[in-house]
């Protein structure tokens, strides 16, 4: 096809009746908010939308608009012409069913990680966005499509959260450009904040208590390390998404460069979050040495079969040699 690559996508989503909308396994604000809300504004051009999750949609989210309509576990994938993926910067973050999902065509991309890993048939990828639910709300645009209230409260609840509310180094004139419009749609901010960051249950708190305890500040205060050992989960109640949001508390002491959030949601099966501020440090080159991605100020990756101890070792070493010597 030719055209741009927003341009593109507008021509395959006319043409397709049944669509199959999925994003990234373990989705946060942007990854539902963008998925709900493509579903309410290509439902209303009439299309047929089935949205797919590998798991159930996390308490911290259930109060988006049509989050009980995520279909859980694989559906009859020959009915779809057309599958949109969104904020997934890599195949494999599709999950366990990534072979099947990707039989779908044409199979859509759109995303905005920098470290983007090409996949699917066509793609609009542009790293100069905040969040992919500001893309999706120019997609709607391009489509000549109405964003519903609701739609508009989810790709809001989108930009909200992948810009750490409007306050990360991505955050630009079309993220406020967008942010606008989805306000005048009837988005009330005060309202989203409130679901988005006043959240937080007794376990999640204990949690949050805890993971605080084993903060550990090195190389001069410039480096930052926190933890959720497997057992800190059975002794609280919590659970592994309880943790979310928790890497920005670290990050947000004045001497910190870069900060970087251990978490053992399995024996065995460590998961790391790092943030970054400004350009003091490129946390997608970390990521990327132990196979993860992400952006400038904030990537993650994942490792089998090691402690918290030996990855955080191993870790500090590959941020020590970024940060100290800035």
């Amino acid at each position: 096809m030719n055209g741009s690559p927003l341009e593109v996508m507008v021509v395959a989503i006319k043409e397709a009746e049944n669509i199959l909308i999925l994003t990234h396994i373990h989705p946060d604000g942007d990854a539902l908010g963008s998925q709900l809300g493509l579903g309410y504004i290509l439902r209303d051009l009439g299309k047929q939308v089935c949205l797919y999750g590998e798991s159930e949609v996390s308490h911290l989210y259930d109060f988006l608009p049509g989050a009980a309509d995520i279909t859980v576990g694989l559906p009859e994938l020959g009915s779809f012409d057309c599958a949109i993926a969104l904020d997934c910067g890599d195949a494999y973050r599709l999950g366990g069913e990534m072979a099947a999902l990707l039989t779908v065509k044409p199979f859509l991309v759109i995303d905005h990680h920098a470290g983007h890993r090409e996949f699917g048939d066509l793609r609009w990828v542009d790293p100069g966005r905040a969040s992919t639910g500001e893309m999706v709300y120019d997609l709607a645009v391009a489509l000549g499509a109405e964003v519903s209230p609701a739609a508009a409260y989810c790709l809001y609840t989108a930009v909200v959260s992948d810009t750490g509310s409007f306050k990360y180094s991505s955050t630009s004139a079309d993220t406020f450009r967008v942010a606008r419009e989805l306000i005048l749609k009837g988005v009330k901010p005060a309202e989203v904040a409130g679901k988005l960051f006043d959240n937080y249950t007794m376990p999640r708190l204990r949690l949050f208590q805890r993971v605080l305890e084993s903060l550990q500040l090195l190389a001069g205060g410039r480096i930052a390390l926190i933890s959720a050992p497997r057992r800190l989960f059975d002794e609280t109640g919590a659970a592994p998404h309880d943790t979310e949001g928790f890497i920005n508390y670290p990050r947000a002491l004045a001497c910190v460069q870069v900060a970087a959030f251990l978490k053992e949601a399995e024996p065995g099966k460590i998961s790391v979050s790092m943030r970054s501020k400004d350009s003091s440090c490129d946390v997608s080159l970390v990521a990327a040495k132990f196979g993860g991605g992400g952006h400038r100020n904030a990537a993650g990756f994942k490792r089998l079969d090691t402690t918290i101890e030996q990855l955080g070792a191993e870790l500090l070493r590959e941020l020590e040699a970024v940060v100290v010597h800035h």
